[in-house]
């Protein structure tokens, strides 16, 4: 080979040598950037200003959720950075200390939690889509565009009623008037629960009177009657409207998630809440089934909405009531004032006068309880339902309550720590360390707030109760006791305070946690979405 095409070859080799580690590094620089953001407590306000819609998970680096959440959000982050216009993905490290307040501020009572920020932070929405890239990617997708999708072809409206979903579509002469102006409202604020379109043309939509001009609202479902319309245009009727009509006659709590929305939607609901745990393959299925649906009707629009509950689906909501499969079918009424009421070993002749004998007032609550400790004298006492009047409200002292739940690991960690405490103060008369399973008793909600595990509270021998939020350790602890305690002279001049207040604490006893959240929490978020407690 000549020299010159030595020479040639040679910064041939070069060249592409050279090209291909500029691919190489792009690509590694690519792989390595972040797409993400990373927010604090010192830039929260700035970043989220400049954007009109922006997205922020709060996590907790030890939660296992936020884990397996982070590669797929990273991922959604990534492809909607190119987005037209690019969508903004961001995290806040919501177990810093520094950053405590501004999960606050945002309510953030569990982890992963994600908000969707618009208007420069103005306005605030919960997500509710996927927790898988492409998931999120869609669903971001639609959030950011528009509230309501033009409807002008049969093959639009097919697009948007296809599936299991609720939606809900406005027919109008003219996209004009206060009336269009109130159902585009009514769209910006359901558009994270519900799909909802509006049309020129009724005769595009695939069910419904077609020779409707408008305005109209129309809901499609896929349970009941399949489609209702309603023409009340006022903002606040349209949504409870579509919140009413959008729960089942019965809601079926099973194995298939396309029921889990509708689940979420019963429980999301103001109304009582009456519910049916059976065998949905045992012998008397279809009578039970055909009666309960009866009252059911017989009931509509009278405040109280009713679920139907598989039992091998329902192992969450036996342990939250307390309730044994020897009692099963069992119907369980629950009140949003925490009231509990049960009917064990139920027959399907006995649902319509049951329910009757409830509505009328002729059934008395039920009250979840572990039985009370025939020997009580660890370091660290045991309360229950049954005993919290008495070693709590009644008892005198300074005491220190633990809320826990047995299965939780900061519990697990947290024991041997109020085990010291206990034995440290246990010559002090007037000072209780004591616990509570916050899983298999019912809990006096009125008076305390327990949104997660372990919860501490301190209430003085004169009634002064402070939620306990500092170090775990035992000096930490013991300080805080020794600061908030009462002395003898502040005891004595406390008991005809505490004397009047035990009557309400006897009533405020009867009250458990709002079932709304511990419901969403322990059964419905954990075992359908899954979440960890903050």
């Amino acid at each position: 080979m000549a020299s010159r095409d030595w020479i040639c070859l040679f910064v041939f080799v070069f060249v592409f040598s050279l090209i291909a580690s500029s691919f190489a590094s792009e690509s590694e620089e690519a792989q390595s950037k972040e797409f993400v953001l990373n927010l604090d407590h010192s830039n929260f306000a700035e970043t989220v200003g400049k954007h009109d819609f922006i997205v922020v998970e709060f996590y907790a680096p030890w939660c296992g959720h936020c884990k397996k959440l982070a590669p797929e959000y990273e991922k959604a982050a990534a492809v909607l950075s190119s987005h037209d216009p690019p969508v903004i993905l961001a995290k806040v490290d919501a177990n810093e200390e520094k950053n405590k307040e501004l999960a606050s501020e945002f309510e953030v009572k569990g982890f992963p939690t994600i908000k969707i920020l618009r208007n420069g932070g103005k306005n605030i929405q919960d997500y509710k889509g996927p927790r898988d890239a492409d998931g999120i990617v869609t669903y971001l997708k639609k959030q950011s565009g528009p509230a309501s999708s033009e409807i002008k072809s049969v093959e639009d409206a097919s697009a948007l009623l296809d599936g299991n979903k609720i939606v809900v579509v406005g027919v109008f002469p003219e996209f004009s008037g206060e009336k269009y102006e109130n159902f585009t409202a009514l769209a910006e604020k359901l558009r994270s629960d519900y799909e909802l379109g509006h049309t020129l043309d009724a005769k595009l939509l695939p069910r419904g009177d077609s020779s409707v001009k408008g305005p109209v609202v129309r809901l499609f479902k896929p349970f009941d009657e399949l489609n209702v319309d309603f023409q009340d245009f006022n903002v606040d009727a349209m949504e409870k409207f579509v919140g009413e009509t959008s729960i089942p006659l019965v809601t079926i709590f099973d194995k298939d998630p396309n029921n889990h929305p509708f689940v979420i939607k019963f429980f999301n609901s103001p109304n009582d809440k009456a519910m049916l745990f059976m065998n949905f393959s045992g012998e008397h299925d279809d009578a039970f089934k055909s009666k309960y649906r009866d009252v059911a009707e017989q009931y509509k629009g009278k405040g109280i909405n009713f679920l139907m509950g598989d039992m091998e689906s329902s192992q969450g909501a036996f342990e939250y009531f307390g309730l044994k499969e020897d009692q099963v079918p069992v119907i369980v009424v629950q009140t949003n004032n925490g009231q509990k009421y049960i009917k064990p070993n139920l027959e399907p002749d006995q649902i319509a006068s049951w329910v009757k004998e409830y509505k009328e007032g002729n059934v008395l609550p039920y009250k979840k309880s572990e039985p009370i400790p025939k020997v009580n004298d660890e370091p660290v006492k045991v309360v229950v339902a049954d005993s919290f009047q008495d070693m709590v409200f009644n008892s005198g002292k300074n005491i220190l309550l633990e809320f826990y739940a047995p299965w939780c690991g900061h519990c697990k960690k947290l024991a041997p720590i109020l085990d010291e405490v206990a034995v440290s103060l246990q010559s002090d008369a007037d000072v209780v360390i004591a616990k509570i399973d916050g899983t298999a008793n019912d809990i006096p909600s009125d008076v305390f707030d327990v949104k997660g595990y372990p919860t501490l509270y301190f209430r003085s021998a004169s009634g002064n109760l402070s939620q306990y939020d500092g170090d775990r350790t035992k000096e930490a602890i013991i300080d805080f006791i020794q600061k908030n305690r009462d002395t003898a002279t502040q005891q004595d001049h406390g008991k005809d305070e505490l004397t009047q207040k035990f009557s309400i604490c006897n009533e405020m006893c009867r009250h458990e946690r709002s079932l709304i959240h511990v419901w969403q929490k322990t059964v419905l978020e954990t075992t359908l979405m899954g979440d960890c407690t903050a």
